[in-house]
């Protein structure tokens, strides 16, 4: 295999081109799926921004397959992972694609203090910063909303703001967490399919479609397409590493998840399944976490 020195996460490593391109092909299949059953459905891929390049190679020049496939991307850690920690080799690849990509970006700042220069620097870029502070590393809090407007937000090239909530630990009922939302006039809305492993319905999301405001927003749904996780519903008794065989290493940090040979048919099946059900539940697009599997399968 051809390496090549690539970029994921907040670290420059080298990677092989092959998976990083068999993770191209999976987030262009995705989006094909899903808009055969929802037209405008949205695909913003999490992190893994040198899959926009040809090859997965900034050097090859912009691959437009993949820009079209998605409406998006998420980033993380991009000016703050704890400290003013610019990743200058991201945030070039980033400029080169943002005209055409709304860049959302999710820094984690552990003095607050630093929260409203993590603001401003993803601003001056033209990206849409959400900014984590100490006690919300896990995506579990609603921080205060600087920038609301009225504006009806019917397309991610539109939103101002974002707000991503993946964790449900500071609610302890569905009704609770739905009404948290509602409350608030975020132009986008990032969560999970689930809360507590109960799928939300369609009449949940479409509550959540209005800001506090009365102006409409996007609703988006987050699924892990990198790794595979223990407590979701396609986890089958006896599953662990190596079986099946796709299973093929423990994530670092998170005992409920494995990375998987994503371009694994068994997978792949799995993971349109699971678009399906976003769509079912009325959600406008999916978050595709982990598309950096291609870096972490090899290290």
């Amino acid at each position: 295999m051809v390496a090549v020195v690539l970029f994921s996460g907040c670290k420059k490593e080298k990677i092989t081109k092959e998976n990083a391109m068999k993770m191209q092909e999976f987030v262009i299949n995705i989006a094909q799926h899903a808009r055969q059953k929802q037209q405008n459905f949205i695909i913003i891929p999490q992190n893994g921004c040198e899959l926009a390049f040809s090859a997965a190679d900034p050097e090859e020049g912009i691959n437009y397959n993949y820009l079209n496939a998605i409406d998006g991307m998420g980033i993380e850690e991009l000016f703050y992972n704890g400290s003013a920690e610019t990743d200058n080799e991201r945030l070039d690849m980033l400029r080169q694609i943002k005209n055409s990509e709304k860049i959302l970006v999710s820094d984690y700042v552990s003095n607050n203090s630093n929260a409203a220069d993590a603001t401003q620097k993803n601003r001056n870029e033209g990206f849409v910063p959400f900014v984590r502070t100490s006690n919300n590393y896990d995506y579990i809090e609603i921080p205060a909303l600087t920038n609301a407007n009225h504006r009806d937000i019917t397309q991610l090239s539109e939103i101002e703001n974002y707000l991503y909530l993946i964790g449900t630990d500071n609610f302890g009922t569905k009704e609770s967490f739905l009404n948290a939302i509602s409350a608030t006039d975020y132009d986008l809305v990032l969560i999970d399919l689930f809360f507590e492993e109960v799928s939300f319905s369609a009449a949940d999301i479409a509550r959540l479609k209005t800001k506090a405001n009365g102006g409409k927003r996007l609703v988006i749904a987050y699924i892990s397409i990198g790794s595979a996780e223990n407590y979701r519903y396609y986890w089958q008794s006896g599953w662990k590493k190596g079986n099946p065989s796709w299973l093929k290493k423990r994530y670092e940090g998170y005992p409920d998840e494995f990375w998987v040979e994503y371009w694994h048919s068994d997978w792949q099946s799995i993971i349109f399944d699971y678009i399906d059900k976003i769509i079912t539940a009325g959600f406008d697009g999916a978050y595709l976490d982990n598309v950096e599997a291609y870096y972490f399968l090899e290290h």
